[in-house]
Parts: structure tokens; C-alpha cells; sequence
């Protein structure tokens, strides 16, 4: 025990050399690190890779900054296009709201006229009824003969076919026209 404790002291001696102190001037010698020897302290330590590294931090950064104010320019035209976009929709509802109010205002008005033609055209003599038939569309005399009732109907396409074949024949085709068309949302009235 004793010589493996001999030895280790030994061997430990051999391979460490204790530092070397210049006792003059109480510096470090020659055998030391280069920053030591050069008397500069450790955080002046220039190390190559940490300023490449450096660089390329500060080029990321600049770039993120790039990009940071591309996205809050990006940002503020999204949300004025969004406030455009919104001011459009408003108008368009709008616009839109106030043309169905006016369809609706005009259908009304348009049912009132066609109720107003068919007890116009109902009070008039069959003859007379039938030469004004004669110089509407087809479209209109469908139009009032569906809402005139239909003994009034029937009465005026009667003196209408009497007035020869070609009147006939518009007859017969206002008839199917007339099979053809919807009902009106409301009732005749008359």
C-alpha cells in the first residue's frame, strides 16, 4: 500500500507542473495561455466564429424588422380594404332592401291597375269590351281576363270569337294562355 501511494505521488508530480511565477513582478510567465500572456481580461477575447455568428444574428434581425413592417403594412391595407369591403356590403343591402320595397310597392300598384281594367272592361258592353281586347297584347288581356270573374271572362271571349276566324283563333290561344298562368297571390276581388 505504501508503494502505490509512493507511486501516485510520484506520478503526479512528474505530469503536473506547477505554474511559474515570475517573483519580480509577480506575473505569470511564458508557459501560459496567449490571452493571459497579453494581460487582456477574458471578455475582450475575440473569437472569430462568435462574430461571424454575430453578423449573421444581426442580418436575421434586420430581415425579421423588414418583415415585421411589410406585415403591419400589410395589416393596415387589409383592414381598410376589410372597412371598404363593409361600407359596399352596407350599400348593397341597402340598395337592395329599398328595390324589393319598391317591387313590392310595384306589384301592388300593378294589381291595383289590372283590378281597375277588369271592372273597367266589365262594365263596358260586351262589343265595346271586345274592340279594346282587340287592341291590347295578348299578355294584358290574360292579365285582366284572370282577374275579372269569370262569367265577365267568358261573356268577352265570346264576343271576341264571334268577330271572325282569325279572332277565333286569338280566342282559343288566350284560353290556353290563361290555363297556363299561375294563380295571383290573392284573390280576385270582384
Amino acid at each position: 500500500m505504501i508503494i502505490g501511494a509512493l507511486l501516485f505521488f510520484a506520478t503526479t508530480a512528474a505530469l503536473l507542473k506547477p505554474v511559474q511565477v515570475d517573483n519580480s513582478t509577480g506575473q505569470p510567465t511564458a508557459a501560459e495561455s496567449p490571452r493571459q500572456v497579453n494581460n487582456e481580461p477574458s471578455w475582450k477575447f475575440r473569437n472569430p466564429e462568435m462574430d461571424q455568428w454575430i453578423a449573421e444574428i444581426k442580418r436575421e434581425k434586420e430581415s425579421l424588422n423588414i418583415r415585421e413592417q411589410q406585415l403591419k403594412d400589410l395589416e393596415t391595407r387589409l383592414n381598410a380594404e376589410r372597412q371598404e369591403i363593409a361600407t359596399v356590403t352596407q350599400t348593397v343591402c341597402q340598395l337592395q332592401s329599398d328595390f324589393d320595397k319598391n317591387v313590392v310597392r310595384l306589384n301592388a300598384q300593378d294589381a291595383d291597375n289590372l283590378k281597375r281594367q277588369a271592372k273597367l272592361i266589365s262594365s263596358m258592353t260586351p262589343e265595346g269590351a271586345s274592340m279594346t281586347l282587340n287592341e291590347m297584347s295578348d299578355d294584358d288581356i290574360v292579365r285582366i281576363l284572370f282577374t275579372m270573374k269569370a262569367a265577365d271572362a267568358s261573356l268577352l271571349l265570346d264576343t271576341l270569337s264571334k268577330q271572325g276566324k282569325d279572332q277565333a283563333k286569338r280566342a282559343a290561344a288566350i284560353i290556353e294562355r290563361m290555363s297556363r298562368t299561375l294563380p295571383p297571390t290573392t284573390a280576385p276581388t270582384n
